[in-house]
């Protein structure tokens, strides 16, 4: 029987994400039911709030859960988003409208101070007791104007270091491989790789 693996999230962008970095592995990925109530994350970290997620949806589920917080971290910014990332402007804020407040607070900076960075916090739920994280960062500069359809989030304003295009303008197949998410996702990949093996190295 193929093991079952729940992504905590609804957020579809974020989900063929992890899809596309967990391919390849012998478990099949499921995102969590549209009618599964919104966990709020009341962590003051990135870690605290992917711990709540993963905790709840393992506890309603009853299978192994991947949850991640994400965010945007501008430095000259006070760290904002930050753990607010996803509610920056409001709590029914659209992409769209994160990102024209995003644009609006920095109108005035010069490059020196766009400076920026996305970090994911992950964790795997394996029991009611017993689960494994994983952390990935990518630094950046925040450009003047949205440029992009892909992805999700900051995507479409956020240039990795060491490239000219923004994540929004990049595939799946080029923005993964450097991606905060993609960073923390092959360390989870790694760490199901090994535990799968271990179940199957008969001991003794």
């Amino acid at each position: 029987m193929t093991p079952v693996l729940y992504v905590a999230t609804k957020n579809d962008g974020k989900r063929r994400e992890i899809e596309h970095l967990l391919a390849g592995t012998s478990y099949e990925v499921r995102s969590l039911p549209r009618e599964y109530p919104d966990i709020p994350e009341t962590g003051s970290t990135f870690h605290a709030n992917a711990l709540l997620k993963a905790q709840a949806a393992y506890t309603a589920l009853g299978f192994p859960v991947i949850a991640d917080d994400s965010g945007l971290v501008v430095p000259s910014l006070g760290g904002a988003p930050g753990v607010l990332s996803a509610r920056y402007a409001g709590e029914n804020a659209t992409p769209a409208m994160l990102v024209q407040k995003l644009l609006a607070v920095m109108q005035d900076f010069g490059d020196a101070k766009r400076s920026a960075h996305f970090r994911t916090s992950l964790v795997l739920m394996l029991s009611s007791t017993m689960y494994a994280s994983f952390d990935g960062i990518v630094y950046g500069r925040i450009i003047t104007a949205p440029k992009g359809t892909n992805g999700f989030g900051y995507d479409p304003v956020f240039v990795p270091n060491g490239h000219t295009a923004t994540f929004a303008e990049m595939t799946l197949e080029t923005k993964n491989p450097m991606s905060h998410r993609g960073m923390a996702m092959r360390k989870l990949k790694s760490f199901l790789q090994h535990l799968t093996l271990s179940a199957a190295t008969p001991s003794g």
